[in-house]
């Protein structure tokens, strides 16, 4: 249950600072309003990373079920504990989302574009284009478990003083720092989800929550940030795998 309850709280506290930053940066009068994609990317790099420092020794840290999907499909993660962890992650993504809604309460009538109050909890493309779109996020998860992979096969490799520390002290840092990179380089297409939980759970927060003038939740498009990182994240994992053994 420790491992679970890891599970949630971090990805709770993914989508309080991730969603909360483009909450900052999208809703009218907000102090950060207008302040650009560099603020958004850097403040979900640094969500990453907190949330790994808080839950990486209770649950390893996925906040992610692609990345407990692929860890599963290599054999570094016990099939069995995969349902809790997706449950677990989908509920601390909605509570999270519901979190930023409260924190930033009096924007949401101030913002007359629906749009701009969807794209605070989930992602949309800049261009709708289905196989593109399921072409991006692929891509993005393959970076994100390939890239995890080798940060977190340092410590064994370089051992000694060095790879203990980069494997007790700036791995959370370096996934961080990773998740940047994602970002900025292929964010820009469709808003970078990487992570089903990320996406679908706040989504539904959207939809279930009494927000003036929402609008929509754009379902037609919801399955592809849930369906192409795992795709994306299990190709990442197995081509590491495949490359530099487990």
């Amino acid at each position: 249950m420790q491992a679970y309850l890891g599970e949630f709280i971090g990805t709770m506290l993914l989508i309080l600072l991730g969603d909360g930053v483009v909450a900052g940066v999208l809703l009218r009068n907000s102090k950060a309003e207008n302040s650009g994609w560099i603020v958004i990317t850097w403040g979900w790099a640094i969500a990453v990373a907190v949330a790994v420092y808080c839950v990486f020794q209770f649950s390893g840290a996925h906040i992610n079920p692609a990345v407990t999907i692929s860890l599963a499909s290599i054999g570094a993660f016990d099939w069995a504990q995969v349902p809790g962890y997706i449950i677990a992650q989908f509920l601390g993504a909605f509570v999270g989302a519901v979190l930023v809604w409260l924190s930033y309460l009096p924007h949401w009538r101030e913002t007359a574009d629906p749009g701009l109050k969807l794209g605070v909890f989930c992602t949309a493309p800049a261009i709708y284009n289905t196989p593109a779109n399921i072409i991006t996020e692929i891509i993005g998860t393959f970076a994100l478990v390939f890239g995890i992979l080798g940060i977190t096969g340092n410590q064994a490799a370089v051992g000694g003083e060095f790879g203990t520390a980069i494997g007790t002290g700036l791995n959370p840092l370096l996934v961080g720092l990773l998740v940047l990179g994602i970002g900025l380089s292929l964010g820009g297409p469709t808003g970078y989800a990487i992570n089903p939980a990320r996406d679908l759970g706040p989504r539904i927060a959207h939809a279930v929550l009494p927000i003036a003038g929402k609008g929509g939740s754009d379902w037609g498009y919801s399955w592809i940030p849930v369906v192409a990182p795992i795709i994306g994240g299990i190709l990442g994992a197995v081509t590491y795998t495949a490359l530099f053994g487990g």
